[in-house]
């Protein structure tokens, strides 16, 4: 019998306008960040198990053709008080609570990528 197919990691791919800006922006998020070392315009940025691999393309417009990530993070309250401070360009949106049980906010980029932003929501169970 054959084994089951396992996923083990996925690397969403966002494209940029300007490579070495989205590089240095993500670096300033706390990201370890590097570039192809190829020819192509094409950089990796991690920060612990969380992978994006950005592309650069000269007919990206972020009206039309901009990117969605949703991070779930640990702390969505203290990455939103490091990422405010970073002084990343962009629309930062505050935490607010969800009703899916998630803690959220949300920032968009200068290339229009939303990175949505959530933790789980702790919620005490009353007993009785």
């Amino acid at each position: 019998m054959a084994e089951k197919i396992r996923f083990e990691r996925v690397a969403p791919v966002v494209p940029v306008r300007d490579l070495d800006a989205a590089l240095d922006r993500y670096r300033r998020l706390g990201f370890t960040v590097r570039a192809y070392p190829g020819g192509e315009r094409y950089g990796f940025v991690e920060r612990d198990a969380v992978s994006l691999h950005l592309t650069e393309w000269a007919e990206h417009d972020p009206a039309r053709t901009a990117s969605t990530v949703y991070l779930y993070v640990s702390d969505v309250d203290a990455l939103h008080a490091e990422w405010a401070a970073s002084g990343v360009e962009g629309r930062l949106t505050g935490p607010r609570d969800t009703p899916y049980d998630l803690r959220e906010f949300a920032l968009v980029d200068p290339d229009g990528t939303l990175h949505r932003v959530g933790s789980p929501i702790s919620r005490a169970v009353s007993g009785g």
